[in-house]
């Protein structure tokens, strides 16, 4: 017969949850380290000693100074996503464009010292939380595509608005503070804009009608492909716009 009261946590319970505690205790004290004083400041022995603990705890829990610093990388991407809005129908979507990509930018520098670890590495883009926030970005593009806006590459499009982002954050943390002017980040942000977007929505039409409709009316200009694969492409575009 058990002792333990009913809904009860027992101490194998308790174990992972206090572990978990552990962990998330060291991590805060690796970004406070990493903010006040830099990367060269987080040391296994400065963390341990900030965290309460003994520097082997810190090999036990991550296995080592690289485990550690992938562990605050991940949490960084997950505080990162937090702040993330997602709109799955935007009025505009090339100002819901804009407003996650100064989202972003915003997270960066308030969280320089934790950005600049987050990105250091190229390794850390298999973190769970990056690729959550690359799906949401993903998401941003693919409603500028089916709207008719976007204007290169989706993959493309989404490298431009990253490497913009990221640059735009290490650029701006890279100056002096006298030198560092709103200007720079509003004018990357319109480069960034007019890089992967039409002026105007190419497809009136949101919605695949709209788009077959287009494509449809482009078709006799186009001489990629031959007589045959043109009908075939034509009943089936015309299908999309009877559907519509």
């Amino acid at each position: 017969m058990s002792l333990r009261p009913s809904g009860g946590s027992s101490a194998s319970d308790a174990a992972p949850i206090g572990r978990e505690q552990t962990r998330q205790r060291v991590i805060e004290a690796t970004i406070d380290l990493l903010t006040r004083g830099g990367r060269e400041a987080v040391t296994t022995r400065a963390v341990a000693e900030a965290a309460g603990l003994q520097p082997p705890a810190i090999y036990r829990l991550f296995g080592d100074k690289d485990g550690l610093l992938d562990a605050v990388a991940e949490h960084g991407f997950a505080a990162f996503l937090v702040t993330k809005h997602v709109d799955p129908d935007p009025q505009d979507p090339v100002e819901d464009l804009r407003a996650g990509w100064d989202v972003a930018v915003e997270f960066g520098l308030a969280n320089p010292a934790l950005y600049t670890l987050m990105y250091s590495e190229p390794t850390r883009a298999t973190s769970a939380a990056f690729k959550a926030g690359i799906e949401i970005l993903m998401g941003r593009i693919r409603r500028l595509a089916a709207s008719g806006w976007l204007r290169v590459d989706e993959e493309l499009a989404a490298q431009i608005i990253h490497a913009t982002a990221r640059g735009a954050v290490l650029t701006w943390l890279s100056l002096p503070e006298h030198l560092r002017t709103p200007a720079l980040l509003t004018t990357l942000r319109e480069s960034m804009v007019a890089a992967v977007t039409n002026q105007r929505p190419s497809v009136q039409d949101a919605g695949p009608a709209g788009a077959a409709r287009a494509l449809r009316a482009a078709l006799p200009e186009q001489t990629t492909l031959s007589s045959a694969e043109q009908h075939l492409l034509k009943e089936w575009l015309g299908r999309l716009v009877a559907d519509g």
